[in-house]
């Protein structure tokens, strides 16, 4: 008997080392597998651009409202060898200004009809496998806080960030690449107010970390009110409605992608300020469930805003090599006006694309082939989405 308590017990040990090796290897492997499966780009052959096309695109400020890459386990200070978007190849993209979106909450299956507030949450699995601290494990604003924080770090090594908090720094970060400096502007934002936690005083402790983009929704209805993609297709609650009020009162950036029809039809009567649609297609060349319509985008536009237009295929019906965004981006141009439309990626937000943010100079090619002008390129790259920039950080 008691060698069958020790054979027991040298069972027991051999499978608790086996469970702790395979959260270790978890720790180790997982990150990388799942964040480069999550965010890959198509193997392709190198996209041609024309010397001409080259050279503009070596004038533009370019800039771009929407990607993801705090969410992943990597340093954005060094080339990757997965993912869409790092400093280097922002710099080998020529990009001036890129939005760095704070993801807290998103259900399994991110399906794009309906999704449940009770889902099972991803992000947490993630916060866990990529050894976040533990108080991000339980706690949306912390994962904002903490995403914020892995910025300021990433600046700081890197050294030729800023990142943007004002219209001030924006002028400096334009100034330095007037003399011929490779120094980008990095904005902090937050994809869903879910971090909000249904408490109005956690929008100041976000705005002191840095956020200055507002998102009100992501895939899910929340505190704030309906999702494009949620259960209810409900407009905004009173919390909802006394966000966007303080939002709009302050020097921040109002975004309205993936809220609801409902949401953005209120938010256009209660607001007078420029509003954004960060990363979307146009229902005018893509008709799908994650477009909002065309007279909603006209109403957006109308405000003074910009439209953001992304590079994956549930927004552009499948086509994501940069002729065919090229060409969305030229229908919402005839649908909006060249005032009103910038890029919107969506880079490292779990999608796959046809190309990185280093070969951003074949986009500017395709916008050529499409017939833009020189003029209305340069809005679209990046002229609209720094004029709205500084009309709301301006205050």
């Amino acid at each position: 008997m008691q060698r069958l308590f020790v054979w027991l017990g040298r069972i027991l040990l051999g499978l608790l080392g086996l469970a702790v090796l395979g959260v270790v290897a978890f720790w180790l492997i997982a990150p990388r597998m799942v964040g480069s499966a999550r965010n890959n780009v198509i193997d392709h052959d190198p996209y041609p651009v024309s010397e001409a096309a080259a050279a503009l695109h070596d004038t533009l400020i370019v800039g771009d409202w929407h990607a993801d890459p705090l969410l992943w386990k990597r340093d954005l200070t060094k080339r990757g060898d997965w993912g869409q978007v790092d400093f280097p190849r922002l710099v080998e993209g020529n990009v001036a200004f890129q939005v760095f979106t704070a993801v807290t909450k998103s259900p399994a299956g991110l399906n794009y009809e309906e999704n449940s507030a009770e889902a099972f949450d991803n992000i947490t699995l993630l916060a866990f496998g990529q050894l976040w601290p533990i108080r991000t494990w339980t706690s949306l604003y912390e994962r904002a806080a903490y995403q914020a924080d892995k910025m300021a770090r990433f600046a700081e090594e890197d050294g030729r960030v800023t990142i943007i908090r004002s219209a001030a720094d924006i002028d400096a970060v334009l100034a330095a690449r007037a003399e011929g400096r490779d120094h980008m502007g990095a904005i902090l934002g937050i994809e869903g107010s879910h971090p909000l936690e249904g408490d109005l005083a956690n929008l100041d402790r976000l705005v002191n970390k840095g956020h200055r983009v507002f998102g009100l929704h992501h895939f899910f209805d929340n505190e704030l009110g309906g999702s494009l993609h949620g259960q209810a297709n409900s407009g905004l609650t009173d919390f909802g409605r006394a966000v966007v009020t303080e939002i709009a009162a302050r020097p921040l950036i109002l975004d309205l992608a993936h809220s609801s029809a409902k949401v953005v039809e209120e938010v256009l009567a209660m607001t007078d300020i420029p509003l954004v649609v960060s990363h979307t297609g146009v229902t005018a060349y893509c008709e799908t469930p994650r477009n909002l319509s065309d007279d909603l985008m006209k109403a957006v536009a109308q405000t003074g805003g910009t439209v953001g237009i992304g590079y994956w295929d549930e927004v552009s019906c499948g086509k994501i090599d940069p002729a065919s965004i090229a060409e969305m981006i030229a229908a919402a141009v005839e649908l909006l006006g060249e005032d009103h439309v910038s890029l919107g990626s969506d880079f490292d937000g779990s999608v796959e694309t046809a190309f990185d943010t280093s070969e951003l100079a074949a986009l500017t090619q395709g916008l050529l082939d499409q017939g833009l002008s020189e003029d209305q390129i340069a809005k679209v790259m990046g002229g609209n989405m720094v004029r709205v920039l500084k009309a709301r950080l301006g205050g």
